[in-house]
């Protein structure tokens, strides 16, 4: 069987049983917007147990290939939510990227130069897939109702909620929310509706994409031209996505005329000048745009929250567009659920804005930056940037200035207020606002990674020894475990143990010793993770006391 055309999709308007009701139905949740992000959030917090309703004012999935690069830090999100796989059985897996100036090569990195993990660096698949995967997932869930063509067009902040007006087909009704999730795009009519807007910069140049189905035998890299003799004085990015598809930037300066630029007249020599005259390709999308690095002042108005676009937008060289929306779906979505089931404060969702929006600053930094040195606007600039460029060839330390987009990695939230600062030595990565990292291990049904065994609840790990963990450990582990926030334990075993798991917990084997290496873990070392597998506290040896009030911290409970 063929794959799916999601483009050709289209959604059947159906109505809704608010519409026939007299006063505005009231809901837990409701997510304006379902592109990758909103769809992810759903689908996050149904999984989780809380209903949802999506609303869209669209009846299709993506046009076009639009986000195409999803990081492993995405993917593995995904993972937790049970479309990871599918997501990479599609998509093309790459680590290699290539930077080229003038006629010859600059330089190459490895962003995955260390073995011990699931997931490659990245994959490249069209947006209209990953919407399509996330959509089938969304439409198994019972606890999410997916509404087409239902617009938006007011917003009120009640007291203890938010009502909406809302149009469709059939005309207009009203409806109430606990909570509003906005993640309707960088265009977002529920921020505009509230009178908020986004801050930044808009960058003056303009890029054409044109997506090119070709047999080609360029290997599965991101390919990045300086000033090609193909495109002189402009820039080039090369990427491959499935079906034998290809997404090519060209760089074409302000001055481009956006209507004229796409006319197959004027896009069909640009790509025979990269491909050479004899290649055969057809063209399948093709798009100009201008870019703007900004975001909102705050992601959270009260009981209106802002996530994806909707909040925030970078450039696209880095890939940290979309990948920061589906991270901000993560740290939002166990954060709603807590403060719904009555176990966290309802400041536990001014972390949500205090973490996101300390990522979203470090993703405009990053964009800005690559950005400048991609579409120098002065001499000055453009000669420093060329001299970077020439000097990498032989030099090493050169190589380190070129930015043709910082790729996107996982943000760490440092001084969030939901983290326990060491009060142990430690060394390496694995510091508090960290992302945990994968390895792989053991498990009784077999291998397996990880942060397979990291659900969207706390976990309590406890690194052994040799022998089973000491009586007095596991009492202080279980006390904890009977707070109503109900942290999962998890024992890693060294690799050559084999004790069995002590009644009613789980255990895991360090098969190769990478776990503990990238822990920094001895016997008796602990870590509190966080639903969204951030690390939450790490300590060496600690008593229950100690747990007890990491883990009320870490749910916000200052």
């Amino acid at each position: 069987m063929g794959d799916i055309d999601y483009q050709a999709l289209e959604f059947a308007y159906q109505p809704c049983a608010d519409q026939g009701s007299g006063a505005p139905v009231r809901h837990s949740i409701v997510i304006v917007g379902a592109g990758p992000v909103g769809l992810t959030t759903a689908l996050d917090l149904a999984r989780q147990g809380c209903r949802v309703v999506v609303l869209d004012d669209d009846c299709r999935l993506s046009t076009g290939s639009r986000a195409i690069c999803f990081s492993k830090r995405t993917l593995e999100i995904w993972d937790r939510l049970g479309v990871g796989q599918r997501m990479v059985d599609k998509g093309v897996s790459w680590n290699v990227g290539r930077v080229f100036f003038g006629e010859g090569e600059v330089c190459h990195f490895d962003l995955l130069p260390e073995n011990g993990h699931r997931r490659p660096a990245f994959i490249n698949l069209q947006q209209y897939y990953a919407e399509g995967f996330l959509l089938e997932a969304v439409q198994a869930e019972p606890a999410i109702e997916l509404r087409w063509k239902n617009k938006v067009t007011g917003v009120q902040a009640l007291a203890d909620g938010v009502r909406l007006s809302i149009e469709t087909p059939d005309g207009g009704y009203s409806l109430q929310a606990d909570w509003l999730l906005a993640c309707d795009g960088a265009r977002s009519p529920v921020r505009k509706l509230l009178g908020q807007e986004a801050h930044g910069r808009i960058f003056k140049d303009r890029f054409l994409i044109a997506d090119v189905k070709m047999t080609a035998p360029f290997p599965a890299e991101r390919w990045f031209w300086f000033d090609p003799p193909f495109h002189p004085n402009q820039s080039v990015l090369l990427h491959r996505q499935p079906d034998d598809v290809w997404r090519i930037d060209f760089q074409l300066g302000w001055n481009a005329d956006p209507v004229e630029a796409v006319k197959p007249a004027n896009v069909l020599p640009r790509i025979r000048a990269l491909l050479g005259p004899q290649a055969r390709f057809e063209l399948e999308w093709v798009s100009v745009y201008t870019f703007a690095c900004e975001r909102m002042d705050s992601f959270r108005h009260g009981r209106v929250i802002f996530a994806g676009d909707a909040a925030h937008r970078v450039s696209p060289f880095g890939a940290r567009g979309a990948n920061s929306g589906v991270q901000d779906a993560e740290n939002l979505a166990w954060k709603l659920r807590l403060v719904l089931d009555g176990l966290a404060p309802d400041s536990l969702l001014d972390s949500y804005a205090v973490e996101r929006e300390l990522a979203a600053d470090e993703n405009i930094l990053n964009s800005s930056r690559a950005t400048d040195f991609i579409t120098p606007k002065s001499d000055n600039s453009r000669h420093f940037r060329n001299a970077v460029l020439n000097l990498a060839r032989r030099h090493p330390f050169a190589r380190g200035l070129i930015n043709s987009g910082r790729l996107s990695l996982p943000s760490r939230y440092d001084g969030s207020p939901l983290n326990t600062e060491d009060s142990d030595v430690f060394t390496g990565g694995m510091l508090p606002g960290s992302v945990a990292a994968d390895a792989p291990i053991e498990t009784d049904a077999g291998p397996g990674w990880w942060l397979q065994q990291l659900d969207s609840a706390f976990s309590l790990v406890l690194f052994c020894g040799n022998a089973p963990p000491m009586a007095a450990w596991l009492a202080d582990l279980k006390t904890v475990a009977a707070n109503p926030l109900a942290p999962r334990i998890l024992l890693v075993r060294p690799a050559g143990s084999f004790w069995p798991a002590p009644a009613g917990l789980s255990c895991v084997t360090d098969v190769q010793g990478v776990l503990r290496q990238r822990y920094d873990a001895t016997p008796g070392t602990c870590y509190l993770i966080r639903p969204d597998q951030h690390i939450a506290a790490r300590h060496r040896s600690p008593d229950a006391e100690t747990l007890r009030r990491a883990l009320a911290r870490a749910a916000g409970h200052a």
